[in-house]
């Protein structure tokens, strides 16, 4: 599933960006190519969850909003042949922290389903099991 669409960016960004952004055919077709936006979205899914990977379940059942704009920036970004508008950049550079940050657990996503199945336990876990040597089977040697 992806984590946002050629109509979501076209919203954010607007059509004539990912027009000039990806109409590189030899003759202008003055359209957006939904080949180039698709690969692009593709590598930030894969950026994504690359990041989510062990922390998330993954597909998520439901892609929440911040993941989303996470995933335009970098499309956007990953769109860009030559140097991207200085605010692009920084905004590539922003989810990249930000991916980082729920990587590290310093940040986290809410989406249903997305979070893995705990144990129940909130610490460390003891067996409890009879004891080897006690004071009673020590009787003479102690």
């Amino acid at each position: 599933m992806a984590y946002t669409t050629l109509a979501q960016l076209i919203e954010r960004y607007g059509e004539a960006l990912l027009i000039a952004l990806t109409d590189r055919g030899t003759v202008a077709t003055g359209t957006v190519d939904p080949d180039a936006v698709a690969r692009a979205l593709a590598d930030a899914d894969a950026v994504i969850d690359g990041y989510l990977a062990g922390r998330y379940v993954l597909p998520l059942a439901a892609v929440p909003a911040l993941i989303a704009d996470l995933a335009a920036a970098i499309a956007i970004w990953k769109l860009h042949i030559g140097q991207p508008d200085p605010k692009i950049e920084a905004d590539y550079r922003d989810a990249l922290k930000l991916l980082r940050d729920i990587a590290d657990g310093r940040l986290r996503i809410s989406a249903a389903g997305a979070e893995p199945a705990g144990t129940g336990g909130t610490g460390a876990r003891i067996t409890d099991r009879a004891r080897p040597l006690t004071a009673e089977n020590l009787k003479g040697f102690v």
